[in-house]
């Protein structure tokens, strides 16, 4: 009798159920899987919202540090591919002529994680930022100091930077001749010493006049030939002959005094001026 009974009960459940049901209307239970494939503005809205709740229950778990690497790196894994999933729905809530959610939606969710630059927006969120070799990505070099331009490298130089004014102080001096009267005492020393062994060279080094040692310059003769003049040399050796004009020391200081007249005269004279000391060149026949 009591079998009988909750049979009857169990059927009438049902039936109250199914009644119930009728008036609702029917959503699928699965999301789609292509956000193209919703047709509905309501449906795509709800699902966005059934996609946010997901990520934020994910966020809130992947705090947790003590879930180990693996899962961490699988959770943070599963809140990336609801980011983009969510995003997929944005674009398919504008498509059907809903709101910009990429402009005015909230974007707090996305804004907890990290990106990598240059990882094509991948995020990591809460502890999955802190696993090993994560934590280096994130470690960025402190700037390099810009180059200074030429301009601002020679905008402290100075009289200083040369060393010009070193000798302002008093102290330079000072020890320059400090260093001078150690480094003469030091030679002397150095040369009573050498004088005493007899290491001395005391022979004197007499350099010769490179004018005497050369020959005179020759004469052209009656010919035209010029006679080639020999230098005084000891016997058994062979003298030297000069072939060709060579000067003197002081028809080189002439020439040297008469140039410098001339360069003095071309910077400074004037064209009658010059012109006049021509003419004065040609009647003393110089």
């Amino acid at each position: 009798m009591a079998r009988s009974a909750e049979k009857a009960m169990a059927i009438l459940s049902r039936w109250t159920t199914m009644m119930n049901n009728e008036d609702k209307p029917k959503h699928p239970a699965r999301r789609p899987f292509l956000a193209t494939e919703c047709s509905d503005l309501r449906e795509a809205e709800k699902w966005r919202h059934t996609i946010i709740r997901e990520t934020a229950k994910k966020v809130s778990q992947i705090q947790n540090a003590g879930m180990g690497e693996f899962r961490l790196r699988d959770l943070n894994d599963e809140i990336n591919k609801l980011i983009r999933e969510k995003r997929h729905w944005e674009d398919r809530i504008l498509e059907l002529g809903g709101p910009h959610y990429a402009k005015v939606g909230p974007k707090m969710i996305d804004h907890e994680g990290k990106e990598i630059p240059g990882n094509r927006g991948y995020k990591y969120f809460g502890a999955a930022k802190d696993l090993p070799g994560v934590r280096e990505l994130f470690e960025h070099e402190p700037p390099k100091r810009p180059r200074k331009t030429r301009g601002e490298l020679q905008y402290n130089v100075d009289a200083d930077y040369y060393g010009y004014r070193d000798e302002d102080d008093g102290l330079l001096v000072k020890l320059e001749a400090d260093i001078e009267k150690r480094a003469v005492s030091e030679a002397v020393t150095e040369w009573q010493k050498n004088n005493e062994n007899g290491q001395l060279d005391t022979g004197e080094s007499i350099e010769d006049d490179i004018y005497t040692a050369l020959t005179r310059t020759s004469q052209p003769d009656d010919t035209g030939e010029g006679t080639s003049s020999t230098s005084d040399a000891p016997m058994g050796e062979a003298p030297f002959v000069a072939h060709v004009p060579v000067p003197s020391q002081q028809d080189i200081e002439k020439m040297l005094v008469r140039r410098k007249k001339q360069e003095l005269l071309e910077r400074y004279a004037s064209e009658v001026l010059r012109a006049q000391s021509q003419e004065a060149k040609a009647l003393l026949g110089e």
